[in-house]
Protein backbone atom coordinates (compact mmCIF):
# COMPACT_ATOMS: atom_id res chain seq x y z
CA UNK A 1 0.00 0.00 0.00
CA UNK A 2 1.31 3.48 -0.84
CA UNK A 3 2.11 6.07 1.80
CA UNK A 4 -0.80 8.22 0.62
CA UNK A 5 -3.22 5.32 0.95
CA UNK A 6 -1.95 4.38 4.42
CA UNK A 7 -2.12 7.91 5.78
CA UNK A 8 -5.33 8.77 3.94
CA UNK A 9 -7.25 5.74 5.18
CA UNK A 10 -5.91 6.22 8.69
CA UNK A 11 -6.85 9.89 8.63
CA UNK A 12 -10.41 9.02 7.54
CA UNK A 13 -10.82 6.65 10.49
CA UNK A 14 -9.44 9.19 12.96
CA UNK A 15 -11.62 11.95 11.46
CA UNK A 16 -14.71 9.85 12.16
CA UNK A 17 -13.51 9.24 15.73
CA UNK A 18 -12.97 12.97 16.18
CA UNK A 19 -16.50 13.61 14.95
CA UNK A 20 -17.75 11.35 17.74
CA UNK A 21 -15.47 13.17 20.19
CA UNK A 22 -16.86 16.53 19.09
CA UNK A 23 -20.41 15.28 19.70
CA UNK A 24 -19.35 14.02 23.15
CA UNK A 25 -17.90 17.49 23.82
CA UNK A 26 -21.15 19.09 22.68
CA UNK A 27 -23.21 16.96 25.06
CA UNK A 28 -20.84 17.17 28.06
CA UNK A 29 -19.42 20.66 27.45
CA UNK A 30 -15.88 19.39 27.89
CA UNK A 31 -13.49 19.78 24.96
CA UNK A 32 -10.71 18.04 26.88
CA UNK A 33 -11.84 14.81 25.21
CA UNK A 34 -9.90 15.97 22.15
CA UNK A 35 -6.63 15.41 24.02
CA UNK A 36 -7.64 11.86 24.90
CA UNK A 37 -8.63 11.12 21.31
CA UNK A 38 -5.49 12.71 19.87
CA UNK A 39 -3.30 10.53 22.11
CA UNK A 40 -5.29 7.43 21.17
CA UNK A 41 -5.11 8.44 17.50
CA UNK A 42 -1.31 8.49 17.63
CA UNK A 43 -1.32 4.95 19.02
CA UNK A 44 -3.74 3.91 16.28
CA UNK A 45 -1.48 5.41 13.62
CA UNK A 46 1.58 3.62 15.04
CA UNK A 47 -0.20 0.28 14.76
CA UNK A 48 -1.82 1.18 11.42
CA UNK A 49 1.53 2.09 9.85
CA UNK A 50 3.16 -1.02 11.27
CA UNK A 51 0.43 -3.19 9.74
CA UNK A 52 0.41 -1.68 6.26
CA UNK A 53 4.00 -0.52 5.64
CA UNK A 54 6.28 -2.82 3.69
CA UNK A 55 9.54 -2.50 5.62
CA UNK A 56 11.58 -4.85 7.77
CA UNK A 57 9.28 -6.87 10.09
CA UNK A 58 11.33 -6.02 13.19
CA UNK A 59 11.13 -2.30 12.52
CA UNK A 60 7.39 -2.55 11.92
CA UNK A 61 6.86 -4.52 15.13
CA UNK A 62 8.82 -1.98 17.15
CA UNK A 63 6.96 0.99 15.66
CA UNK A 64 3.60 -0.56 16.46
CA UNK A 65 4.59 -1.76 19.91
CA UNK A 66 6.50 1.28 21.16
CA UNK A 67 4.22 3.88 19.57
CA UNK A 68 1.12 2.04 20.72
CA UNK A 69 2.26 1.63 24.32
CA UNK A 70 3.40 5.25 24.60
CA UNK A 71 0.09 6.53 23.26
CA UNK A 72 -2.03 4.16 25.37
CA UNK A 73 -0.37 5.35 28.59
CA UNK A 74 -0.80 8.99 27.60
CA UNK A 75 -4.45 8.59 26.59
CA UNK A 76 -5.27 6.77 29.83
CA UNK A 77 -3.54 9.41 31.95
CA UNK A 78 -5.24 12.33 30.20
CA UNK A 79 -8.65 10.65 30.43
CA UNK A 80 -8.44 9.80 34.12
CA UNK A 81 -6.51 12.83 35.36
CA UNK A 82 -7.94 15.66 33.27
CA UNK A 83 -11.27 14.70 31.71
CA UNK A 84 -13.45 12.07 33.39
CA UNK A 85 -15.09 13.58 36.44
CA UNK A 86 -13.02 16.78 36.15
CA UNK A 87 -14.00 20.33 35.11
CA UNK A 88 -13.14 21.39 31.59
CA UNK A 89 -9.52 22.44 31.08
CA UNK A 90 -9.05 26.20 31.40
CA UNK A 91 -7.68 26.45 27.86
CA UNK A 92 -10.93 25.17 26.41
CA UNK A 93 -13.05 27.21 28.78
CA UNK A 94 -11.35 30.34 27.43
CA UNK A 95 -11.89 29.23 23.85
CA UNK A 96 -15.54 28.47 24.55
CA UNK A 97 -16.03 31.93 26.06
CA UNK A 98 -14.06 33.63 23.26
CA UNK A 99 -16.01 31.93 20.47
CA UNK A 100 -19.39 32.42 22.13
CA UNK A 101 -22.24 31.39 19.82
CA UNK A 102 -19.73 30.10 17.26
CA UNK A 103 -18.21 27.66 19.77
CA UNK A 104 -19.65 24.45 18.34
CA UNK A 105 -18.69 24.96 14.67
CA UNK A 106 -15.27 26.24 15.76
CA UNK A 107 -14.73 23.23 18.00
CA UNK A 108 -15.73 20.97 15.10
CA UNK A 109 -13.02 22.55 12.97
CA UNK A 110 -10.56 22.30 15.86
CA UNK A 111 -11.26 18.60 16.43
CA UNK A 112 -10.86 17.84 12.73
CA UNK A 113 -7.62 19.82 12.66
CA UNK A 114 -6.35 17.50 15.38
CA UNK A 115 -7.21 14.50 13.20
CA UNK A 116 -5.20 16.01 10.35
CA UNK A 117 -2.31 16.82 12.70
CA UNK A 118 -2.27 13.21 13.89
CA UNK A 119 -1.98 12.04 10.26
CA UNK A 120 0.96 14.38 9.65
CA UNK A 121 2.68 13.26 12.85
CA UNK A 122 2.26 9.65 11.74
CA UNK A 123 4.95 10.24 9.11
CA UNK A 124 7.77 9.25 11.53
CA UNK A 125 5.98 5.95 12.22
CA UNK A 126 5.52 5.28 8.53
CA UNK A 127 9.09 6.20 7.64
CA UNK A 128 10.58 3.89 10.27
CA UNK A 129 8.22 1.05 9.32
CA UNK A 130 9.07 1.39 5.61
CA UNK A 131 12.83 0.78 5.76
CA UNK A 132 13.51 -2.65 4.31
CA UNK A 133 16.95 -3.40 5.69
CA UNK A 134 17.51 -4.96 9.14
CA UNK A 135 17.88 -2.50 12.02
CA UNK A 136 21.48 -2.23 13.34
CA UNK A 137 21.87 -3.55 16.86
CA UNK A 138 23.23 -0.31 18.29
CA UNK A 139 20.30 1.67 16.82
CA UNK A 140 17.83 -0.81 18.32
CA UNK A 141 19.45 -0.55 21.75
CA UNK A 142 19.56 3.25 21.64
CA UNK A 143 15.96 3.50 20.43
CA UNK A 144 14.78 1.30 23.29
CA UNK A 145 16.81 3.35 25.76
CA UNK A 146 15.43 6.68 24.51
CA UNK A 147 11.87 5.31 24.55
CA UNK A 148 12.25 3.90 28.08
CA UNK A 149 13.78 7.08 29.49
CA UNK A 150 11.07 9.19 27.84
CA UNK A 151 8.11 7.09 28.96
CA UNK A 152 9.42 6.61 32.50
CA UNK A 153 10.25 10.31 32.74
CA UNK A 154 6.87 11.44 31.45
CA UNK A 155 4.90 9.01 33.61
CA UNK A 156 6.99 9.96 36.68
CA UNK A 157 6.34 13.67 36.10
CA UNK A 158 2.61 13.00 35.66
CA UNK A 159 2.48 10.90 38.82
CA UNK A 160 4.39 13.49 40.87
CA UNK A 161 2.05 16.25 39.72
CA UNK A 162 -1.06 14.16 40.42
CA UNK A 163 0.19 13.32 43.93
CA UNK A 164 0.95 16.98 44.63
CA UNK A 165 -2.47 18.13 43.46
CA UNK A 166 -4.25 15.43 45.48
CA UNK A 167 -3.06 17.03 48.74
CA UNK A 168 -5.59 19.73 49.78
CA UNK A 169 -2.77 21.65 51.48
CA UNK A 170 -1.26 22.32 48.04
CA UNK A 171 -4.33 23.96 46.54
CA UNK A 172 -3.31 27.11 44.67
CA UNK A 173 0.38 26.26 44.91
CA UNK A 174 2.88 25.34 42.20
CA UNK A 175 4.37 21.84 42.18
CA UNK A 176 8.14 21.97 42.76
CA UNK A 177 8.79 18.39 43.81
CA UNK A 178 10.70 15.73 41.91
CA UNK A 179 11.20 16.51 38.24
CA UNK A 180 9.14 19.69 38.62
CA UNK A 181 12.00 21.18 40.62
CA UNK A 182 14.18 21.10 37.49
CA UNK A 183 11.70 21.95 34.74
CA UNK A 184 8.40 23.79 34.60
CA UNK A 185 7.22 21.27 32.00
CA UNK A 186 9.09 17.96 32.46
CA UNK A 187 6.13 16.02 31.04
CA UNK A 188 6.39 18.00 27.80
CA UNK A 189 10.16 17.55 27.69
CA UNK A 190 9.95 13.77 27.94
CA UNK A 191 7.09 13.64 25.45
CA UNK A 192 9.36 15.48 22.99
CA UNK A 193 12.25 13.16 23.80
CA UNK A 194 10.06 10.17 22.97
CA UNK A 195 9.87 11.23 19.32
CA UNK A 196 13.60 10.62 18.82
CA UNK A 197 12.78 6.90 19.05
CA UNK A 198 11.59 6.83 15.45
CA UNK A 199 14.59 8.42 13.69
CA UNK A 200 16.62 5.71 15.44
CA UNK A 201 14.21 3.01 14.29
CA UNK A 202 14.53 4.46 10.76
CA UNK A 203 18.33 4.30 10.85
CA UNK A 204 19.88 2.93 7.68
CA UNK A 205 18.09 5.12 5.12
CA UNK A 206 18.88 8.85 5.13
CA UNK A 207 15.49 9.80 3.66
CA UNK A 208 13.66 7.83 6.35
CA UNK A 209 15.67 9.43 9.17
CA UNK A 210 14.97 12.87 7.70
CA UNK A 211 11.22 12.20 7.57
CA UNK A 212 11.23 10.72 11.07
CA UNK A 213 12.93 13.84 12.42
CA UNK A 214 9.77 15.76 11.53
CA UNK A 215 8.31 14.26 14.71
CA UNK A 216 10.53 15.94 17.30
CA UNK A 217 10.70 19.11 15.16
CA UNK A 218 6.91 19.53 14.92
CA UNK A 219 6.31 18.57 18.54
CA UNK A 220 8.94 21.07 19.73
CA UNK A 221 7.39 23.85 17.64
CA UNK A 222 3.92 23.03 18.99
CA UNK A 223 5.09 22.91 22.60
CA UNK A 224 7.17 26.09 22.51
CA UNK A 225 5.15 28.25 20.13
CA UNK A 226 1.74 26.63 19.72
CA UNK A 227 -0.89 25.24 22.08
CA UNK A 228 1.55 23.72 24.59
CA UNK A 229 3.68 25.80 26.94
CA UNK A 230 2.42 29.35 26.14
CA UNK A 231 -1.21 28.57 27.03
CA UNK A 232 -0.26 26.43 30.01
CA UNK A 233 1.97 29.18 31.42
CA UNK A 234 -0.69 31.82 30.85
CA UNK A 235 -3.23 29.81 32.79
CA UNK A 236 -0.77 28.95 35.58
CA UNK A 237 0.34 32.57 36.04
CA UNK A 238 -3.28 33.70 36.24
CA UNK A 239 -4.33 31.07 38.79
CA UNK A 240 -1.29 30.63 41.07
CA UNK A 241 0.35 33.62 42.83
CA UNK A 242 3.70 31.84 43.26
CA UNK A 243 4.09 30.96 39.58
CA UNK A 244 6.05 34.11 38.69
CA UNK A 245 8.68 33.14 41.23
CA UNK A 246 8.71 29.62 39.79
CA UNK A 247 9.32 31.06 36.32
CA UNK A 248 12.30 33.08 37.54
CA UNK A 249 14.07 30.15 39.16
CA UNK A 250 13.15 27.07 37.11
CA UNK A 251 14.04 26.04 33.56
CA UNK A 252 11.10 26.27 31.21
CA UNK A 253 11.66 23.04 29.27
CA UNK A 254 14.94 21.13 29.60
CA UNK A 255 15.45 19.81 33.17
CA UNK A 256 18.19 21.89 34.79
CA UNK A 257 19.23 22.76 38.36
CA UNK A 258 17.17 25.72 39.64
CA UNK A 259 18.87 29.09 39.77
CA UNK A 260 18.93 31.70 42.50
CA UNK A 261 16.06 34.15 42.55
CA UNK A 262 17.02 37.59 41.31
CA UNK A 263 16.93 40.37 43.84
Amino acid sequence: MSWLAILGSGWAIVAIAMLWAWDWQRRHRDAGIVDVCWSAAMGFFAVWCALWAEGDPTRRLLVGLLGGLWAARLAWYVATDRVLGKPEDGRYQRLRAHWGERAQPMFLLFFQAQALAAAVLALPFLAAASVGSPLPGWALALALLVWAVAVVGESTADRQLATFRADPANKGKTCRVGLWRYSRHPNYFFEWLHWFTYPLLAWGELWAVAVALLGPALILATLLKGTGIPYTELQAAASRPDYRDYQETTSMFVPWPPKEKRA
